[in-house]
């Protein structure tokens, strides 16, 4: 029982000075007595005035002037000190102070007006008296609702006002005074309970307000974590593709109005597949990691680096342009210095393609797209160099646009044809197959060279549909002309890595009943490269159903050896480089090392690109076998070859391999 009324003697002394775990509270006192208590001194001295006056005549001048004076002076000043707090706010400490001193000067200012007040009861008659009694009945009714949100203040003031009072007039003896204290000290009880329940629903308000301003805050935090989440790579913690064109949108909305320029960079790895697909995606992922903290620990205070995905980066750069592809170079530099990674070593290259707005363009979309392109440039023809966006990229990407446009709407049953170029056996000369060679010739843009809508027909993801119908159609062809002629036919790394192709190549194979024994498909080392175990597992299928598998450009790729071991393949190509150069011995070494290694592997070689007689005579002497080139035809439209072939026998006055025991080859859709 005693400890229940020590802790409530505690919980009621330290709500009395103010309980300093609820700052809010405090403020929110604070803010509603800054328009309460300059009412509240306002309406004391007013009142002190009036009793001044009708006790002047009555009661001494000391007590009428003299210390109502000073008092009136305490009290202006405590009134312009609270009016001229209007427009402050103070902090959770400050106002838990502030209030704490109101609540002493409360009861002080309470204490003087009291004892001065009763001071002048002995004087005048009973009017006068009366006036005491209304001025402190008035006076402190009005104090307590002026103090309603400071209830600690408003209980010392009745107190102080009102025991005093009412003590004062028992001891007079006189009924009706005594009376009007009693009655006046109950109405203050009431009040003061009616008081104490509005500022406990008060404080449940500011207690909910604080709770929901809480729950705001850290909703707001939350949302702004997310934000910067949403916007991170997590992998590299750069920021991310969605914050890079964020950025990107806010910078040309701001520079809209100045035209001040800026660059817009990506910056792409060079041999980072080959890497990822051999030691896995977890040593791929630790190697982008270690590329990010490169970036980040760079010092480019001009740009920003952000992670678009894969192993594609950009940057924004405001500054001198001249320098933009330094900067570009600069970044590839550091990107390609080798890796540590537990016990690896590890380097990848870095390309790098900028372009700059408004020269370029002036939207994001354009931007990107043309630094993309910038960036495409550079890894097809200066891996490892930053290319800046221009003019002469700008002619070649509306031309590309106008290929891939005509292309989209092709009829490919139509306009693309199949030409037949012969494959040479040798000492006899005679035709063994044919590489089938694709021709377009579109009804807007007339004629477009191969090395042109290929690569377009990749990008734009037509190339499947564009192989499948060329296959069809070249099969359809080999297979009308007299005997067993080899069909050789390229595939695209796109067709090399999807299993959905391969199927419909065998399903086409099926179709038409031929002997897949009779086909042989090209590849090239950058097709398998491009992701090398689902290449092997493709070209494993296309093993697996009979045909051939060749590998196109052998001695032009920095692995090509590897890949003879590693692949099932069955045929190497030499490249036309090296034919071209026979005359040099380094380039006749090149050509006679691969002719042997050929044999004691038990593989096929064909050389092509053969333009000259003399170039025949010196692969004659090689023990060279199998031979193609614009010496003996170019490709050959198939009408020509059929009629030819079904007439005479020969394809451009060679003869065809007559019976099922000639050499058996390939071809390739070029």
């Amino acid at each position: 029982m005693l400890k229940r009324l020590m802790d409530r003697i505690r919980a009621f002394t330290r709500w009395m000075m103010i309980d300093p775990r609820h700052p809010e509270i405090a403020q929110a006192q604070y803010r509603e007595l800054k328009t309460q208590i300059p009412s509240l001194y306002a309406l004391l001295m007013v009142n002190a005035v009036a009793v001044s006056y009708t006790h002047f005549d009555s009661a001494p001048f000391y007590l009428t002037v003299g210390i109502l004076t000073p008092i009136l002076l305490f009290t202006s000043i405590r009134l312009i000190v609270w009016a001229s707090s209007r427009t402050k706010d103070l902090g959770p400490d400050e106002a838990i102070k502030k209030m704490r001193h109101t609540v002493i000067m409360g009861s002080l200012v309470a204490v003087i007006y009291i004892a001065w007040s009763l001071s002048l009861d002995g004087y005048g008659g009973d009017a006068e008296r009366g006036h005491i009694a209304l001025f402190i009945a008035i006076t402190v009714i009005g104090c307590i609702f002026c103090l309603m949100n400071l209830p600690q203040a408003a209980l010392m003031v009745m107190f102080i006002v009102t025991l005093p009072y009412l003590t004062y007039y028992i001891t007079l003896g006189e009924a009706v005074y005594t009376a009007i204290a009693l009655n006046i000290f109950l109405v203050c009880i009431v009040v003061l309970q009616v008081l104490l329940r509005s500022y406990r629903s008060f404080c449940k308000l500011i207690q909910s307000q604080a709770e929901l301003a809480t729950k705001q805050l850290e909703t707001a935090r939350l949302n702004a974590e997310n934000e910067r989440l949403a916007q991170t790579d997590v992998l590299t913690n750069l920021p991310n593709r969605r914050y890079f064109f964020n950025r990107l949108e806010r910078m040309i909305t701001k520079v809209e109005k100045s035209g001040k320029p800026f660059a817009v960079g990506l910056i792409d790895l060079d041999h980072f597949k080959p890497i990822n697909d051999t030691y896995g995606h977890q040593t791929g992922d630790q190697l982008l990691s270690e590329v990010g903290n490169r970036l980040k620990a760079m010092d480019l205070p001009a740009i920003e680096v952000s992670r678009l995905g894969g192993d594609e980066f950009g940057f924004l750069y405001v500054g001198d342009l001249k320098d933009a592809a330094q900067i570009g170079q600069k970044i590839c530099a550091r990107v390609s210095e080798p890796y540590k990674l537990g016990d690896l070593h590890l380097s990848v290259g870095a390309s790098c393609g900028i372009a700059f707005y408004p020269e370029a363009g002036k939207t994001a979309h354009v931007l990107f797209d043309r630094s993309d392109y910038a960036l495409y440039n550079s890894k097809t023809t200066t891996r490892g160099r930053t290319t800046v966006y221009s003019s002469d990229h700008e002619a070649r990407i509306r031309s590309e646009r106008a290929i891939e446009s005509a292309l989209q709407s092709a009829d490919l049953a139509t306009e693309f044809q199949i030409h037949l170029q012969p494959i040479i056996s040798l000492p006899d000369q005679s035709v063994v197959g044919f590489e089938a060679l694709a021709r377009w010739r579109s009804p807007t843009l007339d004629q477009v060279s191969p090395e042109k809508f290929i690569p377009i027909a990749e990008r734009s993801g037509m190339i499947h549909r564009l192989t499948l119908s060329l296959f069809d159609k070249a099969v359809r062809q080999i297979k009308s002309l007299p005997g067993e002629l080899g069909l050789s036919f390229n595939l695209s790394a796109h067709d090399v890595t999807s299993a959905e192709t391969v199927d419909a190549l065998l399903d086409v194979i099926r179709q038409h009943a031929f002997d897949p024994c009779l086909i042989t498909f090209e590849i090239t080392e950058t097709a398998v490269i491009r992701s090398y175990e689902v290449a092997e597992v493709c070209l494993q299928t296309l093993r697996e159903a009979g045909v051939k598998l060749a590998l196109d450009d052998f001695g032009t790729g920095y692995s090509s050896l590897g890949y003879l071991h590693r692949l099932p393949i069955d045929c190497v190509k030499i490249d036309r480089s090296f034919v071209s150069g026979l005359d040099d011995p380094v380039a006749k070494g090149v050509v006679k090392s691969i002719v042997n290694l050929c044999q004691s592997m038990q593989m096929r070689c064909v050389v092509e690109g053969v333009e000259t007689l003399d170039q025949l005579e010196v692969l004659q002497s090689l023990q060279c076998r199998l031979v193609q080139g614009f010496h003996f035809s170019p490709g050959l439209p198939f009408d020509e070859v059929h009629d030819s072939a079904h007439k005479t026998g020969t394809v451009a006055g060679l003869p065809l391999a007559g019976h099922p025991g000639n050499t058996k080859l390939q071809v390739s859709s070029a």
